[in-house]
């Protein structure tokens, strides 16, 4: 939206539609498309405000798994083993895979909309909202002041001539290391290239073509640590009128009947809130852990700070219903 946005609204932003760049348009993917935290350290070096087209349909979030591709062409850490990122996108029922939960386009889209779901206040502050909620504006919050001054100093433009009003934009030094990891994508189509990635071409369209393979490929490797979500969200979580059916409260009681800890362990290390979440009569998932007698995933519930003492509609805790010995 950056050509209206600059035109009408007179600020000047860094995506509008031009995809000549594909290695910039893969950057931003990158920042949108990883964890908050590692999005928001790509953002303050770039930018003042996040602008999203949300409320349904064919919105940002909508759009992000092919965010995720692109910046997987050029950083190819963004999804390992698997170039069509089958690990980020939505699992069933609307239900974003652990990748997506995680991501700053997510935190961002569905900041108090869903439950459990918040943008990091020390990071982003929501600063306009439209009647309908079709657009979305967060300031980033730390903008880096070196790199705002360097890219505003003159002397660092690359112009075509002297006083020249084109002049090749570049990116401050601060993100050397992000930029370091990339490698300049070649398409099938450009032929003034020598060389083209045939092995990453060849394994696109291979996982393209069979799905299951890009599913087991992109199940390998990935993050393994616990961390506990702030108090102040925990607690609202608990509260009564926060107590809902929603498909994330369905999708977490499916994998704990399933037993299926690698997939509950990659969700609650994206988003740690879920494991908090409580359905419409107050149980959660450390009621069902003790229902089914899951003991390994109690212990993973108990490292993220889910209690075993809160009561559910009925005035039960988890103990009072299990099934662990």
């Amino acid at each position: 939206y950056g050509y209206q946005i600059t035109g009408i609204g007179n600020r000047t932003t860094i995506a509008d539609g031009n995809t000549w760049n594909h290695e910039h348009i893969a950057l931003l993917g990158r920042a949108l498309t990883s964890p908050e935290k590692e999005g928001h350290r790509i953002a303050r070096h770039l930018a003042d405000y996040v602008l999203l087209w949300t409320g349904g349909g064919g919105d940002d979030l909508a759009k992000s798994p092919h965010l995720a591709r692109i910046a997987n062409s050029v950083y190819r850490d963004m999804c390992p083993n698997d170039p069509t990122c089958r690990s980020f996108g939505f699992a069933s029922q609307g239900v974003p895979t652990p990748k997506m939960a995680g991501s700053l386009l997510y935190k961002l889209h569905s900041h108090d909309l869903v439950p459990g779901v918040q943008a990091d206040k020390n990071r982003f502050k929501e600063v306009f909202k439209s009647k309908y909620g079709k657009v979305r504006i967060f300031k980033v919050l730390s903008v880096s002041k070196e790199s705002k001054e360097w890219v505003a100093d003159p002397k660092n433009r690359i112009c075509d001539a002297p006083g020249s009003w084109f002049c090749r934009g570049q990116y401050p030094p601060a993100l050397k290391k992000v930029l370091d990891q990339k490698q300049d994508f070649g398409q099938l189509e450009d032929f003034n290239k020598k060389q083209v990635d045939d092995e990453y071409q060849k394994k696109y369209f291979e996982h393209l073509n069979d799905p299951d393979k890009a599913h087991k490929e992109g199940q390998k490797g990935g993050a393994s640590s616990f961390v506990r979500p702030p108090k102040e969200q925990v607690d609202e979580l608990q509260k009564r009128e926060n107590w809902q059916d929603t498909p994330y409260t369905s999708e977490l009681w499916n994998l704990i009947d399933a037993n299926n800890i690698p997939m509950l362990k990659e969700y609650i290390i994206a988003n740690p809130l879920v494991a908090h979440m409580r359905s419409a009569d107050g149980r959660g998932p450390m009621f069902w852990a003790h229902e089914y007698g899951r003991d390994k995933i109690v212990k993973i519930l108990r490292k993220v700070g889910v209690s075993e003492k809160h009561k559910d509609s009925e005035g039960l805790t988890p103990l009072d219903d299990t099934e662990i010995f």
